[in-house]
């Protein structure tokens, strides 16, 4: 520890976290996480209020947050850091869901082989759907239950006219960027606001919702392929929202 009880160096927060100095470094010049304190000769010196900040911004990118947002969700007052507890604590309970789910499956097909049954490729393939579950955390129960009641919300009418909506709105922005359109034009940008507003609607500006369902479409890209966005397209939208 540095020479107050209460203060650290960079190279000691890169100890004790595990993270190189380069990585704060760079959390810095993002206006991540800025360091209290400076010794006479320029050096930088993290608090405590530093190391819970740092916290927060690791609990927020296991879930699936980029920088900026974590930025954006830090620099927000409204952001508290039991709201971060609290989603990490949900992306943690989804995994251990999942996981008590493939155990399940698991101790099935481990059952038939003790017995020497035999095991079906369709029982192979439930396995290997428990699997995917485990790595990729589906939504939490409470999360399902938030899409459910801004489902209620929004109204069967209004949720039929969205789903008529996202295939064309998905359309124009693919043949915008097919055009070389660049991102931060106009016309892109302001399909890029209608997609966020869209994807609001489904999330009800819930920010671990948007996080779960943003990992599942840029690690999963049959999964985005379904509805016609490449890893590409998600990154064409990507950067016109940050314009």
């Amino acid at each position: 520890m540095g020479t107050d009880a209460n203060v650290w160096r960079v190279g000691e927060v890169a100890d004790l976290t595990g993270l190189s100095v380069r990585t704060l470094h760079y959390y810095e010049e993002m206006g991540l996480l800025v360091p209290s304190d400076r010794t006479e000769t320029g050096h930088r010196r993290y608090t405590e209020a530093d190391l819970a900040r740092l916290q927060q911004i690791l609990s927020l990118k296991s879930i699936g947050f980029s920088l900026e947002e974590i930025r954006d969700c830090l620099n927000n007052p409204d952001f508290s850091p039991l709201t971060v507890l609290n989603l990490h604590m949900d992306q943690i309970r989804r995994h251990i869901e999942a996981l008590m789910e493939l155990h399940k499956r698991l101790e099935t097909v481990a059952d038939h082989l003790r017995q020497r049954e035999s095991v079906s490729a369709q029982e192979f393939i439930y396995l290997m759907e428990g699997i995917r579950m485990a790595e990729k955390y589906p939504f939490t129960p409470e999360q399902m239950e938030k899409i459910r009641k801004q489902g209620e919300l929004l109204g069967q009418d209004k949720i039929r006219e969205v789903e008529q909506e996202w295939p064309e709105l998905i359309a124009k922005v693919k043949a915008e960027m097919e055009k070389g359109t660049p991102p931060d034009s106009p016309e892109v940008r302001q399909l890029a606001r209608r997609w966020k507003e869209l994807i609001e609607m489904f999330t009800g500006g819930d920010p671990g919702i948007a996080a779960t369902l943003k990992k599942r479409y840029t690690e999963e890209p049959g999964y985005a392929a379904q509805f016609g966005m490449s890893r590409e397209l998600l990154e064409y939208v990507a950067k016109a929202m940050e314009s």
